[in-house]
């Protein structure tokens, strides 16, 4: 789906490395966010915060002078802007903790940036709500809206990988969508060597829209080629 109503929303960034705040910075403005800024402590991400009101803030757990979970709950004192967190690999108290506090989603590092400008865009989608629709299938419906599949009384959450899969073939209105462009749409500029996951992220897409998903009618491979999107008028 198009963010571009979502791009202008203002990003605080805080971490206390340098060159993961710059790497961060420059993938997102090369992604199209106009309104970044950084932090590298509590005490600066505190003054940016009433200086200049920041719609969704990415925090480092682990921060010179505190921690993220402390200054989240200084930010809630004001705010119930979304927040994602950082987290080091392995650390699953933090990744819990920060979802129990009401945080709305972690990363762990090391992270690939196409992961994290994935993340925020459903994040940003979910909090700053532009109506968007409702795509009938065969036997379900994807709510782009809420980032969910349908079925029945079933509601299906969707990765944000697999919301980028299924966003990037309803743009194309049932046309093939080439595996290229798939890989792409998810893994970003440089997209070769990742044919076998977009297979995998397929099958669970499957999972969830397919009645049969050994047998799909919805999500139909075109050999040879790539995909394509089969929505129902």
């Amino acid at each position: 789906m198009d963010l571009g109503y979502l791009k202008n929303k203002k990003i605080l960034f805080v971490d206390d490395e340098p060159e993961l705040l710059s790497m961060v910075e420059g993938i997102l403005e090369k992604e199209g966010y106009q309104n970044i800024r950084r932090a590298a402590s509590v005490k600066e991400a505190l003054e940016v915060f009433q200086e200049w009101t920041p719609e969704m803030a990415v925090l480092d757990v682990m921060l010179p002078d505190g921690d993220g979970f402390g200054l989240f709950k200084k930010i809630r004192e004001q705010s119930d802007i979304p927040v994602l967190f950082l987290t080091a690999r392995g650390e699953e108290e933090d990744k819990f903790l920060g979802l129990g506090l009401g945080a709305d989603d972690y990363i762990v590092k090391p992270f690939l940036p196409k992961e994290l400008t994935l993340r925020i865009g459903v994040i940003l989608r979910r909090c700053y709500k532009e109506e968007q629709p409702v795509v009938r299938l065969a036997g379900c419906s994807i709510d782009f809206e809420r980032a969910q599949v349908i079925r029945g009384e079933e509601r299906l959450p969707l990765t944000a990988k697999e919301f980028a899969l299924l966003s990037a073939l309803y743009r194309n209105g049932g046309k093939i969508v080439t595996i290229d462009m798939l890989c792409q749409a998810v893994w970003g500029d440089n997209p070769y060597g990742y044919e076998n996951s977009l297979m995998a992220h397929i099958r669970r897409i499957r999972e969830k829209i397919e009645e049969n998903p050994s047998k799909p009618v919805s999500l139909i491979t075109v050999k040879g080629l790539g995909y394509k999107l089969m929505v129902k008028e």
